[in-house]
């Protein structure tokens, strides 16, 4: 963001390769008046559709809807990217600003009423119109969404949905910005070294440096993840230091200038009364009637299926770890324990396995080598297009065809950053539009100090597998229509194809490549390899757990009618755990509603459930490569081809079933996570 233009350059596409964005060319002033240049432009391609005289065609109306807005879809795409991955004060600020007038922007159109006859008309006729399956299926989505947004309301109902819907933007920006500041203030410090006893020399180094960026010269900081669990707390000996960080990640958003209570209680009670609005009797049936899940009822029965198990298993292996502890584990020891019960039952541990994973060998002879074997992919690291922020990278994507697009890599946390791993997209795929993907991956990694290696943990190295697997959805897109282009599926289904993809850092042959000695180029030791297969269940009751907890709190909050009478968030989500059977207190939620981001700052209200239901079609898949022979490039053609380039254009349990054969069965979850007892 230096040289400085003549124009704003989200006026017209970019003309770098790909429509990459000229990180160059835009600064923060371009914001505002692109994001009002864009709406104005779409308002007016949305009257040109509704000012023709003559009949409504699919061309002229639908197409035509997918044409429009392509200034706002270019500074959406990059500013959106820096509110989660380079956030500044002025960023925030813009954020809070046009966050309402999006939401005003998105309801003028979808409330339009002439542009509604149009795609009304369309929809009584859509049999006779001789359309292909991919734009049968754009018009019913049309009409579908306007339907859900509240197109059929009345004059009055609509205003009143304008209202709720401003309000709710608002407040979700609201969420995340509170949230940002909060983690930061939360950090602890540690001006004892004695204490830090344990922590692993790059993580202490980390926090050395984390003290003296913020005046701590001489002392450490202890930064806060996205979730409940902290990392550190596995290493750190030192019993009050580990309840420090544990109260200071739980207490986030509890009190304080970044307190989120009253946001998380309002948001609950306008999602209530707008799915009234809209004919609901709460905000997860309005959610769910579009997902793969269909009904509330559905989400229960599997989540009741499984939250009695997990939580038996969870107390049962507290039960374990306080014998060897010598007293009762708190929620603060569980980590720390767990790991030495895994170091002594197993014989494995943790941070010997971290020098055999290093970052730059599991990207390349991981990620992107499992990518080669199974569907052809290579990679080329260029330098020649700017970026927003020095430490992201880019990469050229081919296959045997040409070149992809392009993937870029934004891996290491920072202040500016929020918690936590995403990918998104700078430009979607589509042949109507003739653009090729630009897909973003972004993870919250420790920076080493300069010159050291970055050691991962088996965590981080399944996190950069999984938003790989999100990356290769939207990389392999082939589509007409920008509406389906990518993840654009259902909820409940976005996370099946980035679960399938961690398979492959556990496959013999790929670790084989990439779990190698940082110094010494020695794979990683074959017992070592043996004991990670023999601990896979230890600890998955805590896990299964700690998940369920959050997935049926977020559903708890999204249950509650218009009348619901909710004043404290901090009972209400103690009664939802213990209804639901979940309050298990050495496995909290993975997030707690004052830090749950996905659902009030982010786009998973009453849908956290997606991770596990997403889970069943990837564990059976897992089992359709291995009977299929595993790593091979005919399995990663047949996967690519059916579901990775189908994004949103085809049903995706038709598409699954096209895939597989048949339905999912829950046979090999339940295995999985060794729910079956």
């Amino acid at each position: 963001m230096l040289a400085r233009v003549s124009t704003n350059p989200f006026l017209a596409p970019s003309p770098l390769p790909f429509q990459f964005p000229d990180f160059d060319a835009i600064r923060e002033e371009h914001f505002l008046p692109a994001f009002t240049a864009g709406m104005e432009q779409q308002r007016a391609e949305v009257d040109e559709i509704t000012a023709d005289p003559g009949p409504a065609t699919f061309d002229n109306t639908i197409v035509a809807l997918e044409l429009s807005g392509a200034v706002l879809r270019r500074v959406s795409a990059v500013f959106f990217t820096l509110v989660g991955s380079c956030s500044t004060p002025g960023i925030r600020a813009i954020e809070a600003e046009v966050a309402p007038q999006l939401a005003a922007h998105s309801d003028a159109i979808m409330l339009d009423p002439a542009l509604f006859a149009r795609i009304e008309a369309l929809f009584a006729t859509r049999d006779d119109l001789g359309l292909d399956a991919e734009s049968l299926r754009l018009l019913e989505r049309r009409h579908r969404d306007a339907v859900r947004a509240g197109a059929r309301l009345g004059a009055a109902e609509q205003e009143r949905l304008r209202a709720l819907n401003a309000q709710l933007s608002a407040l979700s920006t609201e969420f995340g910005a509170k949230l940002l500041a909060g983690a930061n203030d939360g950090a602890v410090l540690v001006e004892d070294p004695a204490e830090l006893a344990g922590l692993p020399a790059d993580a202490r180094s980390a926090a050395a440096r984390a003290a003296t960026a913020r005046g701590h010269d001489g002392a450490h900081l202890i930064t806060l993840v996205l979730p409940t669990g902290q990392p550190v707390l596995a290493s750190i000996s030192d019993r009050g230091l580990r309840e420090r960080v544990h109260r200071a990640s739980v207490t986030r958003g509890l009190g304080g200038e970044h307190d989120t209570r009253g946001i998380v209680l309002r948001m609950a009670e306008l999602r209530a009364e707008r799915a009234e609005l809209l004919g609901h009797p709460h905000h997860a049936s309005w959610v769910v009637e579009i997902g793969t899940a269909g009904t509330v009822d559905a989400i229960d029965a599997m989540l009741g299926k499984l939250a009695p198990v997990a939580a038996a298993n969870a107390q049962t292996e507290a039960d374990e770890l306080s014998a060897t502890a010598g007293y009762p584990v708190e929620a603060w020891d569980r980590a720390f324990y767990a790991e030495r019960v895994r170091r002594e039952r197993f014989d494995l541990d943790a941070g010997a396995m971290r020098p055999y994973l290093e970052l730059e060998r599991v990207l390349h002879d991981g990620v992107f080598y499992a990518a080669s074997r199974l569907y052809g992919l290579r990679f080329t690291e260029r330098h020649d297009l700017p970026r927003y922020h020095p430490e992201v990278r880019i990469f050229d994507v081919f296959d045997e065809n040409g070149q992809l697009g392009l993937f870029v890599a934004d891996l290491y946390a920072r202040e500016s950053k929020r918690g936590g791993a995403w990918m998104n997209s700078f430009v979607t795929q589509s042949r109507l539009l003739g653009t090729l993907p630009v897909v973003l991956n972004t993870l919250n990694l420790a920076r080493p100090a300069d010159g050291e290696p970055t050691l991962l943990t088996i965590d981080n190295v399944r996190t950069l597998f999984h938003e790989f697997g999100h990356a290769l959805h939207g990389l392999f897109s082939d589509v007409q229509y920008p509406m389906f282009a990518g993840t654009a599926v259902p909820r409940d289904f976005v996370e099946y194809p980035s679960q399938v993809n961690e398979m492959w850092l556990r496959d013999p042959e790929v670790l084989a490549h990439y779990a190698r000695h940082h110094d010494t180029g020695e794979p990683l030791p074959a017992e070592m390899v043996e004991r990670l297969d023999e601990a896979q269940l230890f600890g998955e009751g805590f896990a299964t757990t700690e998940y369920l907890a959050a997935a049926l709190l977020d559903q708890a909050w999204h249950r509650l009618g218009p009348d619901a009478q909710v004043t404290d968030v901090e009972r209400f989500e103690a009664d939802a755990l213990a209804a639901a059977g979940v309050a298990v207190p050495t496995a909290p939620p993975r997030y707690r509603s004052t830090y749950f981001n996905h659902i009030f700052g982010g786009a998973y209200s009453a849908g956290y459930y997606s991770y596990i239901w997403s889970e069943v079609l990837d564990a059976d898949t897992v089992e359709w490569f291995a009977e299929n022979g595993g790593l091979l490039r005919e399995n990663g053609d047949t996967f690519r081809r059916e579901l990775l380039s189908r994004g949103g254009s085809v049903d995706p349990m038709e598409a699954y079933r096209g895939f597989r054969g048949r339905d999912p069965e829950i046979a090999p979850l339940l295995a999985r996570r060794g729910l079956t007892g």
